[in-house]
């Protein structure tokens, strides 16, 4: 979507807003905002790789689902290899539909989805 920017704003994640989460929670979320712009996506596995935690991808999943600043870090983003995967945002229930809205809403649900 033009207009809006492509990093994440700094003092938001670099003042502990994260609240209780590790430092390895927070090194994958810090990853995530830093490194994936409006209409991309990541794999989990990507994701584990790509924040240098050696943590594996079903890890990285369940730090998605801790996030505590969904719209700050936009874990919706990172999908599975062979699907969506998970997501816990939405109305209850609704997850993966809401997951599913927001990447058609951003132009990056993955082509193999379709």
């Amino acid at each position: 979507m033009e207009g809006l920017p492509h990093s994440r704003p700094s003092s938001l994640l670099d003042s502990g807003d994260f609240g209780k989460v590790s430092e390895v929670a927070r090194t994958v979320l810090t990853t995530l905002a830093d490194s994936v712009a409006h209409g991309e996506t990541l794999t989990y596995g990507q994701l584990a790789d790509r924040s240098g935690t050696g943590i594996p991808a079903r890890a990285v999943g369940g730090i998605m689902g801790l996030n505590p600043i969904p719209i700050i870090v936009p874990c919706h983003r990172v999908v599975a290899g062979d699907g969506l995967g998970g997501y816990s945002g939405g109305r209850p229930g609704h997850g993966l539909a809401t997951k599913r809205w927001l990447l058609e809403w951003e132009d990056a649900l993955p082509q193999p989805l379709f």
